[in-house]
């Protein structure tokens, strides 16, 4: 059984807090609100499509997005790559700690 995409950016994250890279796990599900029984609207100016890990990296942005093998990013997650690389960011696309480790992190 293959693992889940949470499990794998889990062990992404402990992989780069043992390494002291600075870096934050992103997550932009709005908040459930109970008492009106639906979503709260995200806040002016937030993004759709941002990478689930950040990471600051000799003060360039690398965008990380998790996926199991064979994912495919979302339509607002490919608009959010092409702004990344066209403002000189990096951004890559990952399915485990190997994946990580080659792109020098």
């Amino acid at each position: 059984m293959e693992p889940k995409e949470t499990d794998i950016q889990f062990a992404i994250c402990e992989y780069l807090f043992v390494k002291k890279h600075f870096f934050w796990r992103s997550n932009t599900i709005p908040v459930f609100d109970t008492k009106a029984n639906r979503y709260r609207p995200m806040p002016k100016y937030s993004m759709t499509g941002i990478p689930d890990i950040i990471v600051i990296r000799d003060g360039i942005f690398v965008g990380i997005e998790v996926k199991r093998p064979g994912g495919k990013l979302s339509d607002s997650q490919k608009v959010f790559k092409e702004k990344c690389l066209e403002s000189g960011a990096e951004y890559y696309i990952v399915s485990s700690i190997d994946d990580v480790e080659k792109i020098g992190l």
